[in-house]
């Protein structure tokens, strides 16, 4: 979110970097703001001011570009991410979701509620998206132990059931291990959903009760794995695509390399069909 304020020319050009790799979707820098955070920092009063920048810049990149790109308004955990724990009650969540989503439903064309580390924190973003009339997708973050379930424990099951009355078209997993997201993408897949998928990051495993402003010695910055350089990341994603997956990503660790690569693998799938 920082960057927003001291180098907003570079989260336009790194939106572009990834249209040029060959991205047909791009996300909001609205990750990291939110009241909460901001609130951190002494910058609450900016709230409205960055979401509108984050998205100004996304649709500037977009429109400097020769391609038909979407851009995906991200609606983001609010008290820190893969912290099931310190999900806040519903009606506080939704109050928090209701004020970013009607920021930022005139610029984007979709919303992903992604990082989602609970049934309740999931269900509450998308429970508000979804009012917005523009679709909606919804990515949870799933353990490190490649069990299959939610950070919180919960499964995967319970995830997407908690969504059957709402108008969500795409059920994916994020930020976690690309592992992970292979062991759930049958599941994903039968879900019935129009788009399913993932995006995965390439950290080593996330301690337990780990935040990025924390004082103990697990807290603060991540380190990436020395196993999941581009190549062997889209080996991942090869995989995601035969299981059925239709929307496949990067998240966390991930570069514009990863998405070029991506776009490859995708384009050759595409003629070789054909």
């Amino acid at each position: 979110a920082g960057a927003l304020i001291t180098d907003p020319g570079v989260v336009r050009q790194i939106h572009i970097d990834y249209i040029n790799a060959g991205a047909d979707v791009i996300t909001t820098n609205t990750y990291g703001v939110n009241r909460i955070e901001l609130n951190k920092e002494g910058i609450e009063g900016r709230y409205a001011e960055l979401n509108k920048l984050a998205c100004r810049l996304a649709a500037e990149a977009r429109d400097t570009s020769q391609r038909k790109v979407l851009i995906a308004g991200s609606l983001p955990p609010l008290k820190g991410s893969f912290r099931p724990d310190l999900v806040g009650p519903r009606e506080e969540m939704e109050k928090f979701y209701q004020e970013q989503t009607e920021l930022l439903s005139s610029y984007v064309d979709l919303f992903i509620c992604e990082t989602m580390s609970s049934v309740a924190e999931g269900c509450a973003a998308a429970t508000v998206a979804t009012k917005t009339g523009k679709p909606v997708w919804v990515a949870w973050t799933l353990h490190d132990d490649r069990s299959g379930r939610l950070r919180s424990g919960e499964s995967l099951g319970e995830a997407i059931l908690s969504l059957q009355d709402l108008n969500v078209s795409g059920f994916l997993a994020n930020c976690c291990s690309p592992e992970s997201i292979t062991h759930i993408m049958p599941e994903l897949t039968d879900s019935g959903a129009h788009w399913v998928g993932g995006y995965a990051n390439t950290f080593t495993p996330i301690p337990k009760e780990w935040t990025l402003d924390g004082n103990k010695d697990s807290d603060g910055f991540l380190s990436l794995r020395s196993d999941l350089d581009s190549d062997r990341y889209v080996g991942h994603v090869a995989k995601w695509l035969t299981q059925g997956a239709t929307v496949v990503g990067g998240c966390c660790g991930t570069r514009p390399s990863y998405t070029k690569k991506m776009r490859i693998l995708i384009d050759t799938e595409l003629m070789n069909r054909n």
